[in-house]
């Protein structure tokens, strides 16, 4: 899936989609997101000036993103809904993400109940894990 179908799917536009690519996705049950981290996002200029870093809120946003697009596919006319996250849970940061790093993003639903989703994901860069988190989301007509 590339950033044209993502578009259709999620809300979120630039600055705030951090999703680029859908890489394998089991509707359902699990999805593989890739984040190209570039020099050119508009956190580096203030996190931090001279050794920049990518906040981990937006790695954590990027994970709720790639989590929003499993939740929504398969649904019919997901232009007409959208994903509200509940709860962020478990959240560890095992790295730092830096301008050049692609962020792989995984998660697999560990729970589902109707339009509502538990996710476990994990942000690796170059195999070794970033951050990871379980979040709670809930699809609703926009």
């Amino acid at each position: 899936m590339d950033v044209t179908e993502i578009l259709n799917i999620l809300p979120h536009r630039y600055p705030m989609l951090l999703v680029d690519r859908v890489l394998e996705i089991e509707p359902g049950q699990r999805i593989v997101g890739l984040k190209n981290v570039s020099a050119n996002e508009p956190f580096f200029a203030g996190h931090f000036p001279g050794r920049p870093v990518m906040p981990g809120v937006l790695i954590i946003e990027a994970l709720a993103q790639c989590g929003g697009v499993l939740l929504m596919s398969g649904l019919q006319n997901p232009e007409d809904k959208v994903i509200y996250f509940l709860s962020v849970d478990g959240v560890k940061f095992r790295r730092p993400v830096i301008p050049g790093d692609q962020l792989v993003l995984e998660l697999d639903l560990v729970q589902g109940r109707g339009k509502r989703g538990k996710l476990k994901g994990i942000a690796r860069v170059d195999g070794r894990v970033a951050a990871e988190a379980t979040i709670l989301g809930q699809v609703m007509d926009r």
